[in-house]
């Protein structure tokens, strides 16, 4: 008589408390759909937010013990299932971590010897260190921070893995910058936020001073505004300075003794032209983030490169159809000297997006009427070769649709991303085709290519990472980057670093990877 009595209770109970719970959960769901609105509400009212949220606690507590001990009790009394394991993948990072075992310990700062580092892109770090080019990959780790996409490149440096996000945010995206341990993908530290700000996300890719103190990155995507080129303390991810734009900056910067140098892109309206600033070089002291000099440049999108004089190249993209040669020197020297900061500006057929690259006495330029999300009905394609003195043209090889990456460079080869789906190789002397492969049918290689000894390492924007002969384009082996659950829109666009051994590659749902490899490693 007496559980008759108690089951009433708890029903009428329940019964009393589902309104309240139902009008607090939409309260609360209201505001969790406005992130935003909750983050200012927690600054201005943090008591009134801290005592609502602990009556809600309360009351989802107390409508947990009501309507789920009857569940809980009977799991108790049921047998727990076996666990479950994917053999497959613990057979596979076994494999990975046996072929790491027979790595060199990384070494304290990237190799530069000669073609290895990727010069044109960023001189801090090199997709090819000219260590070993691994072929059998196996994915030795992947860090995969939820409902985010990585579409610039990661930066390694020492034992350290440097990466930038863009985080799902309704209606948009936020930023994420984070240290990762080179051997286990292992989190040294994450950032999101500036003060009560949260990051912009990055389409630029992080660049590693000399000593490996300093981490430089620009902020935004295309269509955002009042961003900034931060650099961050690479042990803490504390920020150390920040030099702010009324425009994003998409560009990768460039690393010269104490002073970065980056480009600030456009945003184009409806009628192709740009609604505001229409772009500029920056120019920034590294140690103490003071800014030295802007020069305008139509949407200067470009990643630049700086020679052993100081010389700045970087592309002019839509409106702009050019490469320009900066000088870097500062303005007062400049005046002195009664020299312009333009050395020579180079006109060419289509938009210069993609980075620069130094290739001997040659300025290499990749670009076409596309870019990374949409191609153009007539579409076109250029790779150009100038003369890094004069500017003046040496070749040109046109394509069926954009160069959008970073162009590699070795042995006298420049290996091209082509929007059309395709990996080309051409002479470096006059531009002609040596070989075309496609990596993935008619999917978009929008990253540039990682050039190690023999072996070229290709991203295909559906999410696929190829290697390559580089004596005739033959693929290898493909292996697959996304989270199989989550094919993505085609938007893998990360160029992989081969470093000590590793690939180490972003993508769009897959997280970071890193991939080592079995068998013969040459």
């Amino acid at each position: 008589m007496q559980s008759l009595g108690v089951v009433p209770i708890f029903v009428s109970a329940g019964a009393a408390v589902l309104p309240t719970l139902v009008a607090a959960v939409t309260s609360v769901v209201a505001i969790i759909l406005k992130p935003r609105e909750l983050i200012r509400l927690c600054r201005e009212k943090p008591m009134v937010v801290g005592m609502s949220v602990s009556c809600l606690m309360g009351i989802c507590g107390l409508g947990w013990l009501i309507f789920t001990s009857p569940v809980r009790a009977a799991r108790q009394n049921a047998s727990q299932p076996p666990a479950h394991y994917d053999w497959a993948k613990v057979a596979e990072d076994i494999l990975a971590r046996q072929a790491l075992a027979a790595i060199p310990t990384p070494a304290t700062e990237p190799a530069k010897n000669g073609q290895a580092v990727v010069l044109g892109h960023d001189f801090s770090r090199a997709s090819f260190d000219g260590n070993i080019a691994p072929i059998h990959l196996a994915r030795l780790w992947s860090y995969q921070p939820e409902d985010t996409m990585f579409l610039s490149d990661p930066a390694v440096f020492g034992n350290r893995v440097y990466v930038a996000g863009c985080q799902s945010d309704l209606g948009g995206y936020t930023g994420l910058l984070a240290c990762v341990d080179f051997e286990t993908g292992k989190t040294i530290w994450e950032t999101t936020r500036l003060g009560d700000e949260l990051l912009k996300p990055f389409f630029s890719s992080p660049a590693i001073t000399a000593d490996g103190k300093n981490l430089i990155i620009g902020q935004g995507l295309h269509e955002d505004r009042d961003c900034a080129l931060l650099c961050f303390d690479t042990s803490t991810g504390k920020l150390r300075w920040s030099v702010k734009t009324s425009i994003h900056i998409e560009s990768s910067p460039a690393i010269s003794g104490d002073i970065v140098v980056v480009g600030a892109g456009a945003i184009e309206g409806k009628t192709g032209k740009p609604t505001g600033d229409p772009g500029f070089v920056l120019a920034v002291r590294i140690s103490d983030g003071k800014e030295l000099w802007r020069q305008t440049v139509n949407d200067a999108e470009s990643a630049p490169a700086i020679d052993e004089t100081g010389m700045v190249y970087i592309g002019s993209g839509f409106n702009g159809n050019a490469v320009v040669a900066l000088r870097s020197d500062l303005p007062e020297e400049l005046q002195s000297k009664k020299i312009e900061r333009i050395a020579w500006k180079t006109a060419v057929e289509v938009p210069v997006t993609g980075p620069i690259t130094l290739a001997g006495e040659l300025v290499i330029s990749g670009g076409g009427n596309g870019d990374v999300v949409h191609s153009n009905k007539d579409a076109r394609g250029l790779v150009t070769a100038m003369d890094r003195k004069t500017g003046q043209i040496k070749w040109q090889t046109p394509f069926e649709d954009s160069v959008l990456g970073f162009v590699a460079f070795r042995n006298d080869l420049l290996v091209c991303p082509i929007r059309n789906g395709e990996v080309v190789a051409l002479s470096a002397k006059d531009g002609r085709v040596i070989w075309r492969t496609r990596v993935s049918g008619t999917s978009p290689v929008i990253a540039g290519c990682a050039f190690a000894e023999s072996r070229i390492y290709s991203v295909s924007s559906d999410g696929y990472l190829a290697v390559l002969d580089a004596k005739d384009g033959k693929i290898i082996e493909k292996t697959y980057l996304n989270d199989q659950a989550k094919p993505g829109t085609g938007l893998t666009m990360s160029m992989p670093q081969v470093v000590n051994g590793l690939v180490i590659v972003g993508s769009e749902t897959g997280g970071v990877r890193a991939y080592a490899g079995s068998g013969d490693a040459r």
